[in-house]
């Protein structure tokens, strides 16, 4: 099955689909106030985000942190942040980077 890059007003959906027309069904089931600006079937059948790309290079420990921040703020970013912040000793920028980026890795 092909996967479909799909960027809309206010998300980037990665998804498998049997065709453009269904990949568009999947994007107006999930976000139907979402207004779909590019679409594309992407040439592999999979999709890589490079940690490194996201300051990440040191990850493994990183997300494993931030996953459980994420955890006990019971997802709420801001409040992940200060306890990644407060348990690594990182500052504000790298926090909000690594609690971001595994928020959109689905912690």
């Amino acid at each position: 099955m092909p996967l479909f890059e799909v960027e809309t007003n206010a998300h980037i959906i990665i998804t498998w689909a049997d065709d453009e027309p269904a990949a568009r069904k999947v994007v107006a089931s999930a976000y139907p106030s979402d207004n779909i600006i590019r679409l594309t079937k992407r040439p592999r059948d999979t999709w890589v985000i490079s940690k490194a790309a996201l300051g990440l290079s040191d990850s493994r420990e990183a997300c494993d942190v931030a996953r459980d921040c994420l955890a006990k703020a019971a997802g709420d970013k801001v409040h992940a942040i200060r306890l990644y912040m407060h348990e690594t000793g990182t500052d504000l920028e790298r926090a909000r980077k690594i609690i971001e980026s595994n928020m959109v890795m689905g912690w």
